[in-house]
């Protein structure tokens, strides 16, 4: 304590009573080194945020900035064999499902009858091949049967209701396809969100698109003989005789479907999409089906209003119910109940399904594991069941915190924006602050979790399992019809790398795995994040203001809010971007859709703009820091291109081209062009590709 006791201000002291001693001094005490500070956590990608060794510097940013930041990961990158497109979107994606694994496998030690045990013993089911295999197609063979059965067009009509799924979400997923004849989604009422409305959707494809059938193209031709080859191995597995004719009359059948089927575009304008039928008029407004019977088999009979999202698909496949031979019919439903059961029947079955659905229609060489279909399965029956435990171990409370901070900035850089809009009248600009002050966002997982306890699990009935879960989600979304709107459901699972808009429920939603480098790090530059989940997070702000959103009031209901002249500025500017991804060609003889993907593309456009304001804000008017060479607005531009990196694969990314809301990742990082800070970033200057002059560059919002 010697040493420790006499500090400075005390030596003179010390040594003064030492010397009077006349003792020899003490030896020197050497004091603790301090200890070194920790260094600083290092950001997942390069040493700010961005992987720059996946540039490509030799390319001018103003020529292809797409290239310039990503063209070296571009060329190094192979895409796995098992997959028909990678991306940073797969990485997180592929980190996840090994996460999830982990977790779901520890589950077969949960207590029986727990929700922890089921999904355990779901997985486990999937994984049993011995099982499957032993069992060959004897789980399906129940239904078969019944579609055997079908004698009369009321029984008909029967099958098709018993069979129908609350399988499509034609405003939140997006996803409007189904291999049902029709597809049910319960939802808000478009003309009263406060109660739910049951939706019915066209489907009974198995190919992604109606053009699949209907182009004439010599592609298109040659994988419609695919196609129709593969159906006759399906029932060939199945036990079926005289396939070849089978496979003929299934296909002709569904040609005629597609012929009925609106096209993409259509689909997705909602203001066509709102057609309340009463269910006693079904019979008149689209006659041949068997309605009562088909919606007592689904449990619906006396519902009695309907939302028919496209009126004359839902009354041209009626009719064919009533002019195609019944035997048809039996054919198609075989052939549709085979391929569905698919992933959860013996090996034959999995490899036949996996060489056209895999292999022909997106260009994928090798099946993926079994493991990871297992994962996928889990995730597909019992989401939100595994999105819990992948919560409780992957998404730290800090991480939420910060990401709520930032959406919270984000938002009100967007309603600044609202306040700065030249183009806007004071009684549109009015309703628009009204609709982004309502806005709700949802970060990482849901306020309360969905019950399973209804549910019931096999251990080693993977085809039952997969059926009941099916069925118990169908019934879920019945149970909503009458009661009062949850306006904190979740249509995402946690575990997705993906985000959403809600426009009924006016919310955006950010799952916690998309959290993660590279869209949000703690240890990056925060230019590099505003970039990332900064642009995505403003992606889904402007999804409440797109061409679609933008028809949604402040509580969710389809109502024009606009005044007719603003309207026109918008509808303008709207076609003005859509002619801009117009030019865009991907393939030789393939562009992309700009119709198709506008409400995407207004997303990107804004949400990059909505970023890097609140990016600025973030700086509260000091400059920001030069690193590595790169200037704050080129970091924040480098990490809104780094997590568009993608390479496909030529048959899916045609498939995207036609049935995807969302253009390809090269394009979508085009947008920049359209950013006046990105000219002033990269001195980007007239005569280089992408350069627009300031008067063609599209502003909305």
């Amino acid at each position: 304590m010697l040493v420790s006791a006499c500090t400075s201000a005390l030596l003179t002291s010390c040594a003064s009573s030492s010397s009077a001693e006349k003792t020899e001094p003490p030896a020197p005490v050497a004091a603790a080194p301090a200890e070194a500070p920790a260094p600083a956590p290092k950001p997942t990608y390069g040493t700010f945020g961005f992987d720059t060794d996946g540039m490509d510097r030799d390319v001018a940013p103003g020529d292809d900035f797409y290239g310039f930041a990503n063209g070296t990961w571009v060329k190094r990158t192979e895409i796995p064999a098992d997959r028909s497109s990678y991306s940073m979107f797969t990485t997180l994606a592929e980190q996840a499902d090994q996460r999830n694994r982990e977790l779901i496998e520890a589950q077969r030690q949960a207590p029986e009858g727990s929700e922890a045990r089921k999904v355990g013993d779901l997985f486990a089911s999937f994984m049993d091949e011995a099982a499957i295999e032993a069992r060959g197609v004897a789980p399906l063979e129940p239904e078969l049967e019944r579609i055997a059965a079908i004698s009369q067009r009321k029984a008909l009509a029967t099958v098709l209701g018993a069979t129908l799924r609350a399988d499509v979400d034609a405003l939140n997923m997006g996803d409007v396809t189904t291999d049902r004849l029709f597809g049910l989604w319960v939802a808000e009422d478009l003309n009263e969100p406060s109660r739910y409305a049951p939706y019915l959707l066209q489907g009974g494809l198995w190919l992604p698109d109606r053009d699949y059938y209907l182009a004439d193209t010599p592609r298109f031709t040659e994988l419609r003989k695919k196609y129709q080859a593969h159906i006759a191995a399906m029932l060939k597995l199945a036990g079926f005789d005289d396939v070849e004719a089978r496979a003929a009359r299934v296909f002709a059948l569904e040609k005629k479907i597609a012929q009925a089927h609106w096209s993409q575009v259509d689909t997705r304008d909602v203001s066509k999409a709102n057609n309340p039928w009463p269910r006693a008029e079904f019979a008149k407004r689209a006659p041949g089906l068997a309605w009562q019977a088909f919606f007592d088999a689904a449990g619906l009979g006396t519902q009695e209003q309907f939302i028919v999202w496209q009126p004359s698909a839902l009354t041209g496949l009626s009719k064919l119910t009533q002019s195609e031979p019944l035997q048809a019919w039996k054919d198609y439903l075989a052939f549709h109940a085979v391929a569905r059961a698919a992933p959860v029947l013996s090996k034959a079955f999995v490899d036949e399904s996996f060489a056209f659905n895999g292999k022909t229609l997106s260009g994928t060489p090798a099946m993926r594991e079994r493991w990871k279909r297992g994962v996928d399965a889990a995730n597909g029956l019992m989401g939100e069941a595994v999105g819990k435990l992948y919560v409780a171990k992957y998404f730290p409370p800090e991480v939420k915190a910060e990401a709520e901070a930032m959406v919270r900035n984000i938002i009100t850089a967007f309603d600044k924006r609202i306040d700065a809009l030249t183009w806007m009248s004071p009684e549109t600009r009015a309703k628009a602050k009204e609709k982004v002050g309502t806005l709700q966002a949802s970060i990482g997982h849901p306020e309360k979790w969905r019950d399973y306890s209804g549910l019931e699990i096999v251990a080693g009935d993977a085809y039952g399992n997969a059926e009941r879960a099916v069925r118990f989600e169908y019934q879920r979304n019945l149970a909503k019809l009458g009661q009062p709107v949850d306006r904190t459901e979740w249509y995402m699972v946690p575990q997705l790398v993906n985000a959403l808009n809600s426009p009924q429920q006016n919310s955006i939603i950010f799952p916690a795995a998309i959290l993660q480098p590279p869209f949000f790090d703690a240890n990056a530059d925060p230019a590099v994040n505003y970039g990332g989940i900064g642009a995505v997070i403003g992606h889904e702000i402007v999804h409440s203001f797109d061409d679609v959103g933008a028809k949604f009031d402040a509580r969710g209901k389809l109502e024009n809010w606009w005044t007719k002249e603003d309207e026109a500025r918008f509808q303008a500017a709207g076609k003005a971007l859509a002619a801009q991804y117009d030019a865009y060609r991907p393939l030789p003889d393939l562009s992309v859709n700009g119709e198709l993907t506008l409400g995407e593309n207004i997303a990107d456009m804004a949400g990059v703009a909505v970023a890097h304001d609140a990016y600025q804000l973030s700086l509260g008017g000091k400059p920001a820091p030069v690193i590595d060479g790169f200037t704050g607005d080129q970091r924040f531009f480098l990490g809104f291109g780094q997590v568009w990196r993608t390479n496909f694969r030529e048959p899916y990314l045609r498939r995207i081209l036609m049935t995807d809301g969302h253009a390809p990742g090269p394009y979508r990082t085009a947008t920049v062009r359209n950013q006046d800070a990105w000219y002033g970033a990269f001195e980007v200057k007239p005569g280089q590709t992408l350069y627009l002059a300031p008067a063609q560059r599209v502003r909305i919002w």
